[in-house]
């Protein structure tokens, strides 16, 4: 099995949620820091980490870890057991945005065998251009660029799901979101199907299904469909994601194990 980088993206963008920045305390008085608290680093904002199991073809495939700040995101996805036997996956892929999730840029770094490619994405907000660069890192060559129109507040995948977690959805109603991979721009459909229970490791939770429609050309050429749990709160916490694929890939689960502030 090889899961391709966007595919890998996506699913775990859809894990991430925004973190506030904790507020700055006031000053203690007007006099001027001593010397030694000016070499202090500065308070870090607060992260939310979210920790996925993943399934696939009932045995268990690996771990997926995602780190969220204010205007970052880091996630990680690692393969294990008999899915590393066949490959072994290590995934990284960080993002940046500003206010309303608008992407800034994002960078994957995919190593899936022997294989190890980077694809950095850079948005223009000022152009209104998404540019695109991949790299093989084992060969040092870029093997792609590309630059294509987007609005100007354009999400990457993960600022995408992160927008969704802010809003408020129903079963029987849907929404566009605009989502740039830095190759293919398009406002991707997200509808709310079902109101479900879901058992998850870290516990049962009440949810609505939703499916993102990025796949069958939408943003990835790879046919397809993707699911979403969230709970059914003001949170909008993503407690499994399904993505159902021909063979060879099939159906991968991420059920959510632990959810740790930090």
């Amino acid at each position: 099995m090889r899961v391709s980088a966007g595919i890998a993206v996506f699913l775990t963008a859809s894990c991430l949620s925004p973190a506030q920045a904790p507020k700055r305390a006031a000053a203690a008085s007007k006099a001027a820091p001593a010397p030694e608290l000016e070499l202090r680093s500065a308070p870090k904002p607060a992260t939310e980490r979210l920790t996925f199991d993943v399934e696939w073809r009932l045995i268990h495939a690996g771990t997926v870890v995602f780190e969220t700040q204010k205007s970052h995101s880091d996630m990680r996805l690692d393969s294990a057991g008999m899915v590393s036997t066949l490959v072994k996956i290590h995934d990284t892929y960080a993002s940046d945005f500003e206010d309303g999730f608008c992407g800034t840029s994002s960078v994957m770094d995919s190593q899936e065998g022997k294989r190890h490619h980077e694809a950095k994405v850079t948005f223009d907000r000022t152009r209104n251009r998404a540019i695109y660069l991949e790299r093989d890192v084992i060969k040092d060559v870029v093997t792609r660029t590309n630059e294509v129109d987007v609005p100007n507040c354009v999400h990457e995948v993960a600022g995408a799901l992160l927008k969704l977690r802010t809003m408020t959805i129903d079963p029987g109603q849907s929404l566009q979101i605009p989502i740039s991979d830095g190759r293919h721009s398009a406002p991707v459909k997200i509808e709310a199907q079902e109101r479900e229970d879901v058992k998850t490791p870290a516990g049962a939770f009440k949810a609505i299904r939703c499916e993102a429609y990025l796949l069958n050309g939408v943003i990835y050429p790879r046919k397809g469909r993707t699911q979403i749990w969230l709970t059914d709160d003001a949170r909008h916490l993503p407690v499994q994601i399904r993505l159902r694929m021909n063979f060879p890939i099939g159906t991968v689960t991420l059920q959510l194990h632990k959810e740790e502030h930090l």
